[in-house]
C-alpha cells in the first residue's frame, strides 16, 4: 500500500474519532457539563463532569467565561466561588484527547482550546472581584489554571496538585510559566521538570494554595461566604484565615520536600537541563537518583522548553506569559511528542513513549527558539 494512502486512512481515522468526540461534547447531556449558579450575592462555578474528573473541555470554557465576566460588572454579585462536582477532583485538568485528535487533522479546536482556555486563565488572573477556588480534589493542568490565578485557593486533605505535562511532551501551561517561577527557590522548577505531585496541607506549603481547611468543613465554609453581606477581599481572607485556624489535620507533620529544598535549590540551579542532570547525577542521593530517573522519561524537548518558559516567564506578566504559552503549545501541535506522549499515557496506556528526539543533545537551541517565535497574526491576543 503506497505511503499516500496510508496517510489519509490515518487521516480519516483521525477525523472520524474527532467527530466522534466532538459529537459527544456538543450531544444533548442529562446533565450540564459545567453548573452556573447565583447563590444570594455569590456566583458560583461547579465543574460538573465527575465521571472525567471534571476535564475542562472547550464547551465548559465558553460557559464559563462569559458568566465570569458578566458578574465582575453585576453589582449585584460581590464575589465568585468555582468548585468540581462529586468528592474526587476538583478538575484533573484539560480534555487533552480531544485536542490531539484534532490536531492530527488540522482541525481548528487545536487552536481555539488553548487560546480560549488562557484567555479565561488570564481573565480569572485579573478578575476584580474576590475568586476563591475549592480544590477540594485532584488538580492538575487545566485545573490550576482554574484557580492558581485567583485571589484565594483553597486545599484540603484531599488536594492532588500537579503539572505533570513534561510527561506527555507538552509542558506546564496555563500560566505555569508566570506561577511556578514565583514559588520558593527553585521549587517551582523541580514541579514542572518532574510533575511531582503535592498532597493536601503541602499544597499550601508550598505557595499554590493559600489556605488549608478540611474537607468536611467546606459546606459550611461555602455557606459562611455566600452569608457575607458586601465582602471586601479582607472579610474573606478573614473567614477563610478562620476556618484554617480550625484545622488541625496532618499539621504536625512537615512538609514532604522540607528537607530537600536546598538541595532542590543547588541541583536545579543549572542554567541548562544538561547541566541540571549533570549535577543530580554528580550528587548521587537517593533523592537526586530518584529526580534522574523521573527526567530521563520525560519528553527531552518539553524538558527543554520548559525551562526556557520558566526562566522567560519570571520576568514577564502573567499576559505576556500566555501569549508565550500560546506560541508553544502551538509548537507542540506542530510537533511529534505531544500526540506520542498522549498515546503512550492516555490512549494505549503502554507508559513508554518513543521521544523525538530521543536524547536531549539532540535537541537543539535553534529547535527551542523555533517553538518561541512569534506566530504573527495567529499570536493570542489578550
Amino acid at each position: 500500500m503506497s505511503l499516500t494512502v496510508l496517510t489519509s486512512a490515518y487521516r480519516l481515522r483521525s477525523l472520524c474519532r474527532l467527530q466522534r468526540i466532538q459529537a459527544h461534547m456538543m450531544s444533548s447531556h442529562a446533565e450540564p457539563e459545567v453548573l452556573l449558579e447565583k447563590v444570594g450575592r455569590t456566583g458560583v462555578i461547579t465543574m460538573n463532569r465527575p465521571k472525567v474528573l471534571n476535564a475542562l473541555n472547550l464547551t465548559m470554557i465558553r460557559q464559563i467565561y462569559p458568566q465570569l465576566k458578566k458578574w465582575e460588572s453585576d453589582n449585584e454579585t460581590d464575589i465568585v466561588i468555582i468548585k468540581g462536582a462529586g468528592d474526587k477532583a476538583f478538575c484533573a485538568g484539560g480534555d487533552i484527547r480531544a485536542v490531539t485528535e484534532a490536531g492530527k487533522v488540522g482541525d481548528s479546536l487545536a487552536q481555539d482550546f488553548f487560546r480560549e482556555e488562557y484567555i479565561l486563565n488570564n481573565a480569572i488572573g485579573s478578575y476584580r472581584k474576590p475568586y476563591i477556588a475549592l480544590i477540594d480534589g485532584i488538580t492538575m493542568g487545566g485545573g490550576v489554571g482554574l484557580s492558581v490565578h485567583g485571589l484565594f485557593r483553597v486545599a484540603t486533605e484531599k488536594t492532588l496538585f500537579a503539572m505533570p505535562e513534561t510527561a506527555i511532551g507538552l509542558f506546564p501551561d496555563v500560566g505555569g510559566g508566570y506561577f511556578l517561577p514565583r514559588l520558593q527557590g527553585k521549587l517551582g522548577l523541580f514541579l514542572a521538570l518532574t510533575g511531582f505531585r503535592l498532597k493536601g496541607r503541602d499544597v499550601q506549603r508550598a505557595g499554590v494554595a493559600t489556605h488549608f481547611v478540611e474537607s468536611k468543613k467546606i459546606p459550611d465554609l461555602q455557606k459562611e461566604l455566600v452569608d457575607l453581606k458586601s465582602p471586601s477581599a479582607e472579610d474573606v481572607s478573614r473567614v477563610l484565615d478562620s476556618y484554617q485556624s480550625q484545622s488541625s489535620l496532618d499539621a504536625e507533620k512537615p512538609f514532604i520536600l522540607k528537607k530537600h529544598l536546598s538541595d532542590i535549590d543547588r541541583l536545579f540551579s543549572a542554567s541548562s537541563v544538561e547541566g541540571i542532570v549533570k549535577n543530580l547525577k554528580t550528587d548521587g542521593s537517593e533523592f537526586a537518583k530518584k529526580q534522574t530517573e523521573t527526567l530521563s522519561k520525560m519528553s527531552p524537548t518539553s524538558l527543554k522548553i520548559t525551562l526556557k518558559q520558566l526562566q522567560a516567564g519570571a520576568a514577564l506578566s502573567l499576559q505576556d506569559v500566555l501569549v508565550m504559552e500560546y506560541r508553544l503549545s502551538q509548537a507542540c501541535m506542530r510537533g511529534c511528542d505531544f500526540y506520542e506522549g498522549v498515546r503512550a499515557v492516555l490512549v494505549d496506556k503502554d507508559q513508554n513513549p518513543k521521544w523525538n528526539p530521543s536524547t536531549l543533545e539532540e535537541v537543539s537551541n535553534q529547535m527551542v527558539e523555533q517553538c518561541f517565535s512569534s506566530l504573527g497574526e495567529k499570536d493570542l491576543t489578550l
